[in-house]
């Protein structure tokens, strides 16, 4: 699709104009005096109808939400700063002023936009985050004017080159703070100055936690703020530089030249990794080159508060719905944000107040209906009970009394609404088969919807659970428009749900299942599309190795399904070998993450998918910082001779002894092994002989222990699983005076621990682990699971003592003491 364009001079013309009403990203945002006619103020428009339907569109989208004082009518009006996109006596010449800033193909890239990203009369704040919530909201407008105009083709992405550059020197930070001089140079300015904030001890914690007073921890928390190439561009230093934040003196660009004086210091001691000579490379990317592919696609016609976590800093998680008013959210208590979009929920909440949580009672009223959207990732799977689930996204006045809810009870998800046939409450609750076990501690994409007519309904990755309301539906004329709404916690902070939440949106229209399919099939969370030069390598022109990537989580990135492309639509690809692809950062391949090395095919087509398969690669310097290349084993009719090392002396006492004489059991024998502990037959149970055939492949299938991959451990955990699971089941009899079905105090924990480390771990041998520190560890495990983190002498409820013992079960059957041999 052709983007739509406007003439240079146009676009010049409003740079300048722009650039009149403002400073640039230089100087700290401000916000503009009102000139003009005033702008929006509430009255109703007078002026000419407008003269076409994308007129009419722009008027809606754009026009209607930007013209009050405290956004753009204080300014870009009749007679005030020119563009005039919100001037009120003519719509359609505020249309004409407006063509010239947008951009209807790829929103994000309209100069309206850009422009307050970089600080221009942001109405949520002058703070960094503020401004890119004010950003994405503009952006939202653009995006839905383009949208009606041109039927949903609004992002459609198309892929342009992108800058061409060779991988380069990079310092790498050590593993190890004391090989750097951290703790004497950046570390001393970070507890002095940081520590009211940055500590899980502040009054109102912020995370990263590099203010603590052990320098490892800090050094490992304060690494994706310094970059140690430019230490002029780290986080840190533009902070204060830029952004005023903070400032321990009368002058910020003092204590910004302090703090880059000893980001340097700390950065001239790390020596500098060069790429290896002899690799095959493609060009080098930061992920600031890639293409922006999470815009667009999603249906949010409905859309009344959303969260997207962009911001990654504070202590607001900003509404980007763009529904005034702003239903921003506090964050509270333990709560950390999650690289690549998200917040995590250790021991805290986020909320809004009830005066902006209104607009939920207002419009959802207004309708009779609503779907609640979220892309979690529970932290396990034993919090909540069935009367009183831990809550992920609540409107609500405390325990007993709320509007909705979406709650968890182990393995369920919990749907509660109050309505003219359910109690005050929202009870009874509808719930997810508990056998079907839909709620899992990974990240699930979950929609619940409720309509009148029909009631309620949840969806979890895109497809109906089936599970029926056991109310019928009712109308909301009970709902209280005094609740607040909260994710993470209830309102009084005594129903915690512990996890991840990367987003949630409020619709206030049922979404249909075709809706919740194509939403759940968009994914969530920042992603780009890379493109790996390596034109220069192959005969064909303008070629490219494309991954989708997005920061997976606050410590690593996701690289998935990599393609070949070539841009130039008058050539095709020439029969290019390719053989063992791999992943390169800062200046190193990987030590992990190498799902590409054992590739091997020809490229005969543009477009030609490579792997279906995805991988993760840590994150070191930050998703600013690092640069990622690739390598190839062969490349068209390029091949990397590799110089094979110096030969290993085997001393003179080791000769003839062969390898390790520590090994792992194999598949079968690991299975074998769990049956022989457990005493359970796997041919009696059938969803653990599925289970076992499901993964027998990606069992060790060869006994030296070099050759032990962090993949094998989790399909034993797996298999593990299904053993305990059955053992618990079938013979609780191995848990002589254990009762499943009652709450599990403490002192009781010894009933599950004893006969499983009695049964896994040996007696008499050379090296085995400690017995007593085995329980302890175990005994710390009942603690998290059935009082969540950072909780000690737990008691287990009824409804969670089962699945705990089966955890703790086990980590016990599938750790290292049943695997070597």
């Amino acid at each position: 699709m052709m983007n739509k364009r406007f003439p240079h001079w146009a676009i010049i013309a409003a740079l300048f104009a722009l650039q009149a009403c403002s400073g640039g990203s230089g100087t700290p945002p401000t916000v503009n005096p009102a000139t003009g006619d005033g702008g929006g103020n509430g009255n109703a428009y007078t002026g000419p109808e407008p003269q076409t339907a994308d007129v009419q569109a722009f008027r809606i989208h754009v026009w209607e939400n930007l013209r009050d004082e405290d956004r753009c009518g204080g300014c870009h009006t009749a007679g005030g700063q020119a563009p005039s996109f919100v001037r009120t006596d003519d719509v359609n010449m505020a249309y004409s002023a407006a063509n010239g800033i947008v951009d209807l193909g790829i929103p994000v890239n309209s100069r309206m936009v850009t422009k307050v990203a970089e600080g221009h009369n942001c109405w949520q704040g002058s703070d960094s985050a503020a401004v890119s919530a004010c950003a994405t909201i503009i952006e939202g407008y653009i995006t839905d004017w383009a949208n009606d105009t041109q039927g949903g083709t609004a992002n459609v992405i198309a892929l342009t080159p992108p800058p061409i550059k060779d991988a380069g020197a990079s310092k790498n930070y050590p593993a190890d703070v004391g090989d750097t001089s951290f703790a004497s140079t950046v570390h001393p300015l970070l507890t002095a100055h940081c520590v009211n904030c940055h500590t899980p001890d502040a009054s109102i914690p912020q995370t990263p936690y590099f203010a603590v007073s052990d320098a490892q921890d800090a050094y490992d928390a304060a690494q994706s703020k310094m970059d140690l190439d430019t230490p002029a561009n780290s986080r840190f230093v533009l902070r204060l530089r830029n952004e005023f934040h903070n400032c321990w003196t009368s002058t910020c660009q003092n204590d910004a030249n302090d703090m880059q004086a000893q980001i340097t210091t700390m950065a001239d001691g790390i020596a500098i990794t060069q790429p290896d000579a002899a690799l095959l490379l493609s060009k080098a990317l930061t992920l600031s080159d890639g293409i922006v592919a999470n815009s667009g696609g999603r249906h949010e016609d409905n859309v009344i508060a959303k969260y997207e976590f962009q911001s990654g800093e504070g202590s607001t998680a900003f509404d980007t719905s763009g529904v005034s008013p702003d239903l921003n959210l506090t964050l509270s208590g333990n709560v950390e944000w999650v690289g690549g979009w998200g917040i995590r929920i250790i021991d805290g909440k986020a909320q809004g107040t009830t005066a902006d949580s209104r607009k939920l009672f207002d419009l959802i009223s207004a309708t009779g209906e609503y779907s609640i959207e979220a892309w979690v990732a529970p932290g396990n799977v034993t919090q909540g009970d069935a009367e009183d689930p831990a809550r992920i996204v609540s409107y609500s006045a405390g325990t007993d009394a709320r509007n909705f809810t979406l709650g968890q009870t182990q393995y369920n998800y919990e749907f509660l609404n109050r309505s003219s046939n359910t109690g005050a409450n929202g009870t009874p609750a509808m719930s997810t088969d508990s056998d079907d076990e839909d709620l899992q501690a990974t990240l699930q994409h979950v929609v619940v919807t409720y309509d009148p007519v029909d009631g309620r309904e949840i969806y979890v990755n895109g497809i109906s659970t089936g599970d029926t309301d056991p109310m019928p539906g009712g109308t909301l004329a009970d709902w209280n428009d005094t609740y607040a709404f909260v994710l993470g916690n209830e309102v009084s902070s005594n129903r915690l749900w512990d996890g991840v939440i990367r987003m949630v949106a409020i619709h206030n229209r049922v979404l249909s299942p075709e809706q919740v399919t194509l939403n759940y099939d968009v994914g969530v969370g920042q992603k780009f599309f890379l493109l790996f030069s390596i034109s220069d390598l192959v005969s064909t022109p303008e070629s490219y190795i494309v991954f989708e990537v997005s920061q997976f989580d606050s410590y690593s990135y996701l690289f998935n399904k990599p393609y070949y492309v070539t841009l130039d639509s008058a050539a095709s690809p020439d029969a290019i070998a390719l053989q063992g692809m791999r992943i390169g950062i800062n200046g190193r391949e990987t030590s992990v993450g190498q799902s590409y090395a054992s590739l091997d095919t020809t490229i005969t087509e543009n477009n030609q998918v490579l792997s279906t398969l995805g991988t993760i690669v840590g994150l070191e310097k930050g998703a600013d910082a690092d640069e990622f290349f690739l390598t190839f084993s062969v490349l068209g009719s390029n091949s990397n001779v590799t110089v094979p090392g110096t030969p290993v002396v085997i001393p003179a006492s080791l000769e003839g002894q062969g390898g390790s004489e520590i090994g792992v059991r194999t598949f079968d024998a690991i299975s074998a092994t769990m049956a022989e502990i457990t005493g359970i037959n796997i041919a009696g149970e059938p969803a653990l002989q599925s289970t076992f055939a499901d993964i027998r492949k990606a069992l060790p299938a060869v006994s030296d222990i070099a050759t032990f991959l962090s993949s094998h451990q989790m399909s034993i955990t797996q298999l593990g699983i299904g053993y305990c699971d059955a053992l618990v089941e079938s013979n609780p009899g191995f848990f002589p005076g254990m009762n499943f079905d009652t709450s599990l105090a403490p002192a009781q924990r010894n009933l599950v621990t004893t006969p499983m480390v009695n049964a896994v771990i040996g007696s008499g041998l050379s090296t085995q682990p400690d017995a007593a520190a085995t329980e302890a560890e175990l005994d710390s495990l009942f603690d998290r699971l059935c009082g969540g983190t950072g909780s000690s002498n737990a008691t287990c409820s009824a409804s969670q003592t089962r699945p705990a013992a089966k955890g703790v079960c086990a980590a016990v059957l599938g750790s290292a003491a049943m695997l070597i041999q």
